[in-house]
């Protein structure tokens, strides 16, 4: 695999530590820098969508512009995007989406869920939920399924595993993770310290916001299910974690990985040098990036049972 040069990879370091710095801006302004910082970024092209209606939500079928394999047609992705809870949308995370499915050979579905600070805990979880019932409803078996997400999103795909198995309603074939915040309450993980001279879009301080933002700024206890981390996982499915060792998620990945392996799941975790969060964004610009959606498209048809494929080009 290439790596990206370090001169480039500190240039790129020092446009988002500029770029993501979301401190005293309003929830308007944070929207729209997303979107803004994501126009610069290069796409795939020829990508196909297909928009649909989950209840009142927003969804989005997303591929790549090769035809999904035969063999794939009943199988789906569904991913939970992060942002802090407060942004994301379906076009914000349209070419990351359809990374995943050129690597995987797999439709995306991508989902608006419903955005704080207009709507507080437990809105995001409740829709998530909802995402997972359409698509058994409409003719996808949980073994056909892998749900993935990113930051807050594989906050969210935790919760909704969690919550799924809690009422006994069958679970997905797997889940793939990308820097997930594992403890939105606690935030007391090693790397909030020793990461957080390096990591150019995550701090304490920010994750802080993240949590006020979600659930108010009300005193009392704090919903356990924010904190997937010290709550029993016993029984939810394989988990692939991806995350870079220069963000202050860092330890959340890897305590995640050690707890979720006591008790007995698979675990497969990467730790990427000299990566950040959600790296695997930037899959036009790093190499790294690229690699790692490879890595995400080889666990995936693993999960679903398909044979590996020739990926990523």
């Amino acid at each position: 695999m290439m790596r990206t040069d370090v001169v480039k990879l500190e240039a790129i370091k020092a446009y988002l530590q500029q770029t993501s710095n979301n401190k005293g801006k309003p929830i308007d302004q944070i929207r729209r820098d997303m979107d803004v910082a994501a126009s610069k970024l290069p796409k795939l092209s020829n990508v196909k969508t297909e928009g649909v209606v989950i209840g009142k939500l927003r969804g989005e079928w997303v591929r790549a512009k090769e035809p999904v394999p035969l063999e794939s047609r009943n199988k789906a992705i569904l991913y939970f995007h992060g942002g802090g809870f407060v942004s994301g949308t379906c076009v914000f995370y349209r070419d990351l989406a359809a990374r995943i499915s050129l690597a995987c050979g797999v439709r995306v579905l991508t989902l608006e869920y419903r955005l704080a600070p207009e709507h507080l805990y437990p809105a995001a979880n409740e829709d998530c939920l909802s995402a997972y019932y359409w698509l058994l409803a409409n003719g996808f078996s949980a073994a056909d399924i892998v749900i993935g997400g990113d930051s807050v999103g594989a906050s969210l795909a935790l919760m909704t595993l969690i919550s799924l198995r809690d009422v006994g309603v069958k679970l997905p074939a797997g889940v793939f993770l990308l820097s997930p915040h594992t403890d939105l309450v606690h935030l007391d993980g090693e790397s909030y310290m020793s990461r957080a001279e390096l990591d150019p879009m995550g701090s304490l301080q920010m994750n802080l916001r993240i949590l006020e933002d979600y659930v108010g700024n009300g005193s009392g206890d704090q919903p356990v299910l924010l904190s997937p981390l010290r709550m029993d996982l016993k029984g939810l499915p394989g988990m692939y974690i991806q995350v870079g060792d220069h963000e202050v998620l860092l330890s959340d990945a890897v305590r995640l990985a050690e707890i979720a392996r006591d008790t007995g799941i698979d675990v497969t975790l990467e730790v990427w040098e000299n990566m950040w969060s959600v790296f695997q964004f930037m899959a036009g610009l790093l190499p790294e990036a690229q690699q790692a959606i490879m890595n995400i498209g080889d666990y995936v048809r693993n999960a679903l049972k398909l044979p590996k494929i020739a990926q990523y080009h």
